[in-house]
């Protein structure tokens, strides 16, 4: 009934996507969610780690571009920091915003995953694309309140159990 809504893999972070296996089955970018994905919610700073997977990926021959609902100058700043293109003010989850950034990058929707810690923003974006759809779990708890309050309790009522790489084909 929501499965539109079911991403199709879970992961604790991005640090745990596996690249490599996705690499392996054509998905060579990423479209990649800011607030509690890539930073904590309403912050600048990015984790050593993740520029770190961000540089890896880049290396390897990956891309990827930030996808944010976000105002120009933290998304902007974000992906200054991480040298990747991004989207702001991208009204997420409406399908513009997705093939903006697959513009970025040069990259097909079965080429691509979308990466984020929601379901109705970046996973129904995701899925209403065709592209495969990662959810991580949220950096840091805090996040806005109308996010926490509603969307959070409606996303328990549509979750499945965390499922693997293997519950689609690819």
């Amino acid at each position: 009934m929501f499965k539109i809504l079911h991403p199709d893999m879970c992961v604790n972070s991005v640090l745990d996507i596996p690249v490599e296996e996705l690499r392996q089955n054509r998905i060579t970018s990423f479209i990649l969610d800011l607030d509690n994905t890539m930073t904590e919610w309403n912050s600048n700073e990015v984790r050593p780690e993740i520029i770190a997977w961000v540089d890896k990926l880049k290396e390897t021959g990956g891309k990827a571009c930030i996808v944010s609902n976000n105002k120009e100058s933290r998304v902007k700043a974000v992906a200054h920091i991480l040298d990747i293109p991004y989207v702001c003010r991208a009204g997420k989850p409406l399908r513009r915003a997705f093939r903006r950034a697959l513009e970025q990058v040069g990259s097909l929707p079965e080429e691509t995953s979308v990466v984020g810690d929601q379901v109705f923003t970046d996973v129904l974006g995701g899925n209403l694309m065709g592209m495969l759809t990662i959810l991580v779990s949220p950096l840091n708890p805090r996040e806005f309140f109308g996010t926490r309050i509603f969307l959070r309790n409606l996303e328990r009522l549509v979750r499945r159990p965390k499922m693997k790489i293997e519950s689609r084909t690819l």
